[in-house]
């Protein structure tokens, strides 16, 4: 048996570009940029594009308090989610 081989030009692989190293890096003009002080950090908003990553879990919740998430309609879980935020972020994200 014989293989056909095709007079078809084969297409060059580029070249990996040349790794950046520090000599690299020192070429770049920072000085046009302005520090970074707590007034622009008070100031900034947080991209509203964000979502936090949702995790499945089991909770075992008193039947009474879940009676009373359901009660006020659709969207328990995203409230009982709200809650527990509320009560991260008055304790502090530690």
């Amino acid at each position: 048996m014989t293989t056909k081989r095709s007079n078809k030009p084969t297409r060059k692989v580029a070249a990996a570009p040349a790794k950046r190293g520090p000599a690299r890096r020192a070429t770049i003009d920072t000085s046009d940029i302005p520090p970074l002080t707590e007034e622009f950090f008070a100031q900034a908003i947080r991209n509203p594009y964000y979502r936090p990553v949702k995790q499945s879990t089991t909770v075992r919740i008193d039947a009474d308090v879940l009676a009373w998430l359901r009660r006020q309609g659709a969207g328990y879980q995203t409230r009982i989610n709200a809650i527990l935020r509320r009560a991260m972020l008055r304790q502090g994200r530690t």
